[in-house]
């Protein structure tokens, strides 16, 4: 009984771990990969969004620091891989990968 838990629990993690990575050919993009990497193995996207959030600012990982805020570049890039496959949209924070989301299958240019 605790290998089937154990092995739903491994097939959820794998699960999870798939959704915040993108590949691009043989390479895999995943949360922490540079803009630089995104570009070289995936190329231009077909669509850009920028804006800039202010945050507040957290000491040792929890603690809240009152009056300090940072402002954060938000980019959301947006890949169509054509009409027999899903789109992929690549948010990035400050240059590095965050996450990435599956859109909806793709479009002819």
């Amino acid at each position: 009984m605790n290998w089937l838990i154990g092995g739903a629990l491994a097939f959820a993690a794998a699960a999870a771990s798939s959704a915040d990575a993108f590949r691009c050919g043989n390479r895999l993009i995943t949360r922490g990969d540079h803009a630089a990497r995104v570009l070289r193995y995936c190329g231009e996207p077909d669509a850009i969004e920028s804006r800039v959030a202010v945050r507040g600012v957290f000491a040792a990982g929890a603690l809240f620091l009152p009056g300090f805020y940072e402002e954060i570049e938000i980019e959301e890039w947006t890949y169509n891989l054509g009409p027999h496959k899903l789109m992929r949209s690549v948010y990035l924070e400050n240059g590095k990968v965050r996450g990435v989301d599956t859109l909806g299958y793709g479009y002819h240019d």
